[in-house]
């Protein structure tokens, strides 16, 4: 067979894998390995170049980040995020909305993981929000959209693993990709003001209150200027970032 065949073929068994619901990375694993085999590549060399392929030191900065994630996820530490943003925000139309936009940049900050930002928020953001009349879809929706920050904001996984296999400075990334992420989080919330999901407006915070509220989660959200001043100070590497970011959690 020709190489555009081969590709062709490929690309249409992972579709047809999808289709039926196979989990993504094994319908592209099942559909190279067929391609592979209509070809004179020997198995040996693709378990190798596979091998190669993840054999890059800051790929190991990606589990402690995730692990950073899930413990925060499961500490009481995304309350105290909520209740700061709820004070900073909560009063401008579409509270809730406009709240679950701002945790989601501060978590990104933390996590750089965006599944471990829909499974803090969403447990926590989702009943309030069903409660004061959002449609669940909408919010589910609003939720997802918000956790893609996540893959902008240092320390973002996306950022080091693109930086890993692509030679790129992951300082580099991390810095570049703070302005986007926060334009995407000031996108939605301009969103969420004018098509707002409730009407629900709440009284405006006090000065104490937000101070107080500041205070109880000061200490989780130095963890991304910690991340990235010590990466572009030369204190440590990303993987080295990733173990300074556990034990600080």
């Amino acid at each position: 067979m020709s190489e555009g065949a081969i590709v062709g073929l490929m690309a249409f068994l992972f579709v047809l894998f999808g289709v039926l619901g196979v989990p993504v990375p094994f319908a592209v694993m099942a559909s190279v390995i067929i391609g592979v085999l209509l070809t004179d590549i020997s198995m040996t060399t693709v378990v190798a170049e596979m091998f190669n392929g993840i054999n890059a030191v800051p790929l190991l900065a990606v589990p402690f980040f995730i692990l950073v994630g899930e413990l925060m996820a499961s500490s009481n530490v995304t309350e105290r995020l909520v209740s700061f943003a709820q004070a900073l925000v909560g009063h401008i139309r579409g509270g809730l909305a406009q709240v679950v936009t701002v945790v989601s940049m501060f978590f990104a900050g933390i996590s750089g993981s965006s599944s471990a930002d829909v499974a803090a928020i969403g447990r926590v953001m989702l009943p309030p929000m069903k409660r004061e009349g959002y449609n669940p879809a909408n919010s589910a929706a609003l939720v997802a959209a918000a956790s893609t920050i996540a893959n902008m904001i240092p320390p973002s996984i996306m950022a080091i693993v693109y930086g890993a296999v692509g030679g790129v400075s992951i300082a580099a990334l991390f810095v570049g990709g703070v302005m986007p992420g926060v334009m995407v989080g000031l996108g939605l919330m301009i969103y969420s003001y004018f098509f707002g999901f409730s009407e629900n407006v709440r009284p405006r915070s006090s000065f104490g209150e937000v101070a107080r509220t500041a205070g109880g989660s000061v200490l989780p959200l130095l963890i991304p200027f910690m991340i990235v001043g010590g990466i572009l100070g030369g204190l440590f590497t990303p993987t080295e970032a990733g173990m300074v970011a556990v034990v600080y959690t």
